[in-house]
């Protein structure tokens, strides 16, 4: 179980973090209720982790709920080239958790293509003539182990389990159809901005009754096309450092190995992919000393793995959202 180490932060922030990844529409005396504590105290709270982590709570549409196909796309550029680079990409609205690897040359970045003509446009169109792109790699991703929904803060366990059920505003999506309707777009807008945007507000940009915005919102977030998550400096916590993990297994280990990386307290993201290997992975860690442990320890025990390649981050540009610096 991680421990957080931080100057600033306490246990309250953790929880708080933890019980909004949980159910991030949930409302501060509904927070305050769980967590003991006043709904001032819970909105004081919120507005320091704003200010000092960067807290955003923001709406996603889940790819894989969805059917939507999504890739970690890896490039190397010229090194004065690729913080322009990444920026344009970090513009685009189908794109999210895009860091500066390898030194600086290479880009990390996922892309969440809405359709067809998104994902060809950006892959067969704009990165091969950009002339400072020197290679490109795309992986599919196939499966996800960890990520997505579950929120990384939910490693630190400071919460119980009667607290998370208290929590929980929905249901675990079932096996019906997950969809988003062209009239859901005036909703998912302003979500995406603002993931507890209130009704009153919703109400305004859908033109709908109260009644039947609440509906169509319970609606996505129970069918699982669309989640609340959030975004936070991970160095608050005292996490300042992260990599990217390229593993091959052996094809029959696939599955075991994903699984098992979605107990590790490291892994904030995992999923299988295709391509030259077969799982892609997000660690989170202290510094350039606890990943060594970590790949020579939790990871290089697991049965089945034959390689890793590791790209540490150095400057992560976008998470969800982003601000140009």
């Amino acid at each position: 179980m991680l421990e957080m180490e931080s100057a600033t932060l306490d246990r309250l922030d953790l929880q708080l973090l933890a019980a909004l990844e949980i159910n991030g529409r949930a409302s501060f005396s509904r927070l305050g209720t769980v967590l003991g504590v006043s709904d001032q105290t819970i909105a004081r709270r919120f507005r320091r982790l704003s200010a000092e982590a960067g807290l955003r709570v923001v709406a996603l549409r889940d790819g894989y709920r969805l059917g939507q196909d999504q890739w970690m796309l890896r490039f190397r550029c010229a090194p004065d080239s690729a913080a322009a680079v990444s920026d344009a990409l970090a513009k685009r609205p189908d794109t999210g958790w895009i860091g500066l690897a390898s030194g600086g040359t290479e880009i990390v970045c996922m892309t969440r293509p809405r359709s067809p003509g998104d994902h060809d446009e950006l892959l067969l169109g704009k990165l091969p003539r950009t002339p400072s792109v020197v290679d490109i790699r795309a992986h599919q991703l196939l499966h996800r182990f960890y990520g997505g929904p579950t929120g990384w803060s939910q490693k630190f366990g400071v919460l119980t389990d009667e607290q998370i059920a208290a929590l929980r505003p929905h249901p675990e999506p079932g096996p019906g159809p997950a969809r988003i309707d062209p009239d859901d777009e005036p909703l998912l807008a302003v979500l995406e901005r603002d993931g507890r945007a209130g009704y009153p507000e919703l109400q305004r940009a859908t033109g709908r009754s109260e009644s039947a915005v609440k509906r169509r919102l319970t609606a996505l977030l129970d069918s699982g096309a669309v989640y609340i998550d959030l975004e936070y400096h991970s160095e608050a916590l005292g996490f300042p450092r992260a990599a990217a993990l390229w593993i091959t297994t052996a094809p029959d280990a696939l599955h075991s190995v994903g699984q098992a990386l979605a107990g590790h307290d490291e892994v904030a993201f995992a999923s299988a992919t295709a391509g030259p290997s077969n799982l892609f992975v997000t660690a989170v860690v202290r510094d350039t000393a606890a990943l060594y442990a970590y790949l020579s320890g939790p990871l290089g025990r697991l049965d089945g793995v034959r390689h890793v390649e590791a790209t540490p981050f150095l400057r992560r540009v976008k998470q969800l959202t982003y601000a140009k610096p």
